[in-house]
């Protein structure tokens, strides 16, 4: 006699109360498997891309939006520091490394990102087909980007102002792909990247258009300063002939000195140039670990910039999740309860219907201890098939939220593991099972048949 195959039945005999106890406990297991999931892998996520960053150096503002921008490319900046400040930084005896970034414009929805190379050093990126770039305007793309462009060696890509596709599109210049990075599955994933010269220069270009009509009308106003100036002085050479000796003096003397100051004009634009230069934000590691203590709050306290610590900030953020994430598991385990009990009910009144047929079981050779497994059987399936339900319901949620978040902020969750919580879950599971089907089970197993017989025939 086959007891697998009674359990079977008897659970399709009763299909609403068995679906009823299977979607009960496939909603409780997958939430709090969805929200294990979630967890895991945007923190998982998170720290592979905080990887040899211990501060991040930008401008004033809020921390966490600092490091959500800078590191995870998923926020707007909170401005623009100075290159000379970033560099005075970097070129503190603490800092062991740097990385300068700079950005503020995208193409379709990705950004374009300066930065040295060392960010590609930083996350060991590999170049996939090409090179890295060596001239202004060559960029390398990451896997996810061209993989979802289909973008190809040799392409031109036109940038777009701001971190937003609806930018105004700078159409004068255009970026040159020269590299496909392989797929790191960090941050590195979803970036254009080239040189900070080239996001300097095609802001300083367009900077340049806007400024040329204000350059045209200070022109303008000199030409005619100068005009009034050339009436003043031949008002002069008129009234005052006794001083034209002194004046070619003092003329004379002053265009040595224009000369002089000619001959420097170039070094002192050049200079100017470098220090009006801006950055977005700059990545440090430092050479001792105990440096985090004391070195962001000088920064902080000194300074015109900000200093934020990713580690802090993350945990931070984590923290304030926390309450919620763990009020929804609480729910959920409280829905396995329910399903828990609804599940007892169910083996108890099948149990109380079907006393003849067990006891004609037993009348065909089946033995106390078979009946009893059978109950258990009954159990056990149940649990189980609820139990692979919520795994499936909690993989089809992550891959719901990983597609909502790639739309929004182009930054998806692909990868999909066990996690050791699962286990733990499905233990749980087969322990409700136990405990639902053994009330029951000891009752199947205490049956009097000759009683049973009596009763029926009484009732017959």
């Amino acid at each position: 006699m086959n007891i697998f195959k009674l359990s079977i039945k008897n659970i399709l005999n009763k299909p609403l109360n068995s679906f009823i106890t299977v979607v009960l406990l496939a909603l409780g297991i997958g939430i709090i498997s969805l929200l294990l999931q979630l967890n895991s892998l945007i923190k998982d996520q998170m720290d592979n891309n905080l990887r040899g960053i211990d501060m991040v150096v930008g401008a004033k503002g809020s921390p966490l939006q600092l490091i959500l921008s800078s590191v995870y490319h998923i926020d707007s900046p909170t401005g623009n520091i100075s290159l000379k400040e970033a560099e005075e930084i970097s070129n503190n005896k603490m800092v062991g490394s740097s990385i300068k970034l700079l950005y503020g414009d995208n193409h379709k929805g990705y950004r374009i990102v300066g930065a040295d190379k060392k960010l590609i050093e930083l996350y060991k990126g590999e170049i996939k087909e090409g090179k890295e770039w060596e001239n202004p305007f060559e960029v390398v793309v990451g896997s996810k980007v061209y993989e979802k462009l289909n973008i190809k060696l040799g392409d031109s890509l036109l940038s777009s102002h701001g971190l937003r596709e609806t930018g105004e599109t700078h159409s004068d210049k255009s970026f040159k792909v020269v590299g496909l990075l392989k797929t790191s599955n960090s941050v590195m994933d979803q970036l254009i990247i080239t040189s900070p010269e080239s996001v300097w220069d095609i802001h300083s270009s367009h900077d340049h258009d806007e400024d040329g009509r204000e350059h045209e009308h200070d022109e303008d106003r000199h030409e005619h300063e100068h005009d009034e100036d050339g009436h003043e002085h031949e008002h002069d050479e008129d009234g005052h002939e006794h001083e034209h000796d002194e004046d070619e003096h003092e003329h004379d003397h002053e265009h040595d000195e224009d000369g002089h100051e000619h001959e420097h004009d170039e070094d002192e634009h050049e200079h100017d140039e470098d220090e009006h230069k801006e950055i977005t934000a700059m990545l440090i590691k430092f050479k001792n670990p105990m440096n985090i203590i004391q070195f962001p709050r000088q920064i902080n306290e000194n300074t015109n910039l900000q200093a934020a610590v990713p580690s802090y900030e993350i945990s931070r953020l984590f923290k304030l999740f926390g309450f919620g994430i763990d009020t929804l598991i609480y729910l959920a385990y409280l829905i396995i309860i329910v399903s828990g009990f609804s599940l007892f009910i169910n083996l108890f009144n099948s149990m109380n219907d079907k006393k003849y047929e067990m006891a004609l079981i037993r009348t065909l050779g089946a033995s106390r201890f078979q009946l009893s497994r059978m109950i258990i059987f009954e159990s056990l399936i149940l649990t189980i098939s609820g139990f692979l339900t919520g795994l499936l319901f909690s993989r089809f949620g992550v891959m719901f939220v990983s597609s909502l978040m790639d739309e929004s902020i182009n930054y998806n969750l692909e990868t999909i593991i066990i996690l050791y919580e699962e286990y733990w879950l499905l233990g749980l599971s087969i322990l409700l099972g136990l405990i639902s089907s053994l009330i029951p089970a000891i009752q199947v197993y205490k049956m009097n048949i000759s009683k049973i017989r009596l009763i029926d025939l009484c009732c017959s």
